[in-house]
């Protein structure tokens, strides 16, 4: 089989689970899936392990249609693309040179765009379609589902507003189509120079939503706020691990001597600050979201506007706030925990403060078949294997499904 045509190839590596998330492709190692965060080894149509070529050609083949991404590869050593095949699934794809051979890692989008129930994440954060202006970040590291709350939220919005929708993406993930709202998709490289200009088209375009895919850098943050401040609603992600993180991020990206201002420019405009973690579920069926939730009132605007100190933190006002909607992550795991959602070793991986979070199951009879105090936490167990490919599959869509 020709890597030139690597459709057939990725057909089959998608066959390997339901919940294959990532596509793999290094030189020296064997074309891999990752099913729930774990790296398996896959051998379509016979492939061991990469050469260098053989890398190369897959990266040629999926550059085929795309010159843009190409030269930017040729350039920069690197190159952001989405991928599609067609009918049936799409995938954003990232190539890279290393030790003067090329990887690539493709995520996969699902064909369907996914729902608030379908992602599992609290129902009231529907409460975000509701809001006429402002800025709210979705924030989490790569892969913790940001991109697809995302997509829920303006799915959301299109059905029940009547809105001119603009989305800014790099590349573009989820195809939406017009419902009640016009949804606009410009794609960084293909349909804009960067998100800054796109951006700051925008506010020409007479939108009133605006998705902008990542806040990178000083300018678009600049510009994001902006909008915010005219009347816009401003959807946006950054690559923080919770609330408090994302605020020092923003107010990081300006000059020193422009902190109490931008403060102050935050504390107006931001409305919510969803922070997410993927977490293995204890039954081996996929992963679950823990979400962290905060959001625009009179102690957190105090809070981004004047600073944390002691005894008033944003963690603080998150924890007081759940009457408000309000969660923080470790209540989260508990919770999770509690209800055998999740292990006690995979919550404890992703929780905040592990030591607190130990004694606030200290009352959890499970706990002590975790914990050793001498050697600490056990490490998990192995997950079992991924169930063998189907045999003679109809489809993707048959798989997807």
């Amino acid at each position: 089989m020709s890597l030139l045509d690597i459709a057939p190839i990725i057909e089959h590596m998608l066959l390997t689970s339901d919940n294959v998330s990532d596509l793999n492709f290094s030189c020296g190692q064997k074309p891999q899936v990752e099913i729930s965060g774990t790296l398996y080894s896959s051998e379509p149509h016979g492939l061991g392990k990469l050469t260098a070529f053989q890398t190369e050609m897959i990266a040629m083949s999926i550059l085929r249609d795309n010159s843009e991404a190409a030269m930017q590869l040729a350039k920069h050593h690197t190159a952001d693309l989405s991928y599609a095949l067609p009918g049936k699934c799409r995938f954003r794809v990232n190539i890279f040179q290393q030790r003067n051979s090329y990887s690539i890692v493709m995520r996969v989008i699902p064909h369907e765009i996914p729902t608030f129930e379908s992602l599992a994440v609290p129902p009231h954060l529907a409460d975000i379609c509701e809001i006429r202006n402002g800025v709210v970040l979705l924030t989490g590291p790569t892969g913790s589902g940001k991109s697809s709350t995302l997509a829920a939220i303006i799915d959301r919005i299109n059905e029940i507003k009547s809105y001119h929708i603009v989305t800014i993406e790099d590349p573009i993930e989820f195809l939406h189509t017009h419902k009640k709202s016009t949804i606009n998709q410009r794609e960084v490289g293909a349909d804009t120079k960067d998100f800054a200009s796109a951006l700051r088209a925008a506010l020409r375009q007479a939108p009133k939503v605006i998705l902008v895919g990542e806040m990178r850098d000083l300018e678009t943050a600049e510009i994001a706020l902006e909008a915010a401040e005219t009347g816009h609603l401003v959807l946006s992600t950054l690559h923080t691990i919770d609330a408090s993180k994302t605020i020092d991020r923003i107010i990081g990206l300006y000059p020193k001597n422009e902190e109490r201002t931008i403060r102050t420019r935050l504390a107006q405009t931001f409305r919510y600050i969803v922070s997410q973690r993927l977490i293995s579920r204890a039954d081996g069926k996929g992963r679950v979201a823990a979400v962290e939730i905060l959001k625009s009132n009179p102690r957190t605007r105090e809070y981004i506007e004047k600073g944390e100190s002691n005894g008033k933190t944003l963690l603080d006002a998150i924890r007081d706030g759940e009457i408000d909607g309000m969660q923080d992550f470790d209540s989260v795991i508990r919770r999770m925990i509690e209800d055998k959602i999740i292990t006690l070793e995979d919550g404890l991986s992703f929780a905040t403060n592990q030591n607190n979070l130990l004694l606030q199951l200290k009352g959890l009879s499970s706990t002590e078949d975790y914990v050793n105090p001498k050697k600490g936490i056990k490490p998990p167990k192995p997950m079992a294997p991924p169930p063998p490919p189907v045999q003679n599959p109809t489809s993707v869509l048959d798989m997807m499904e």
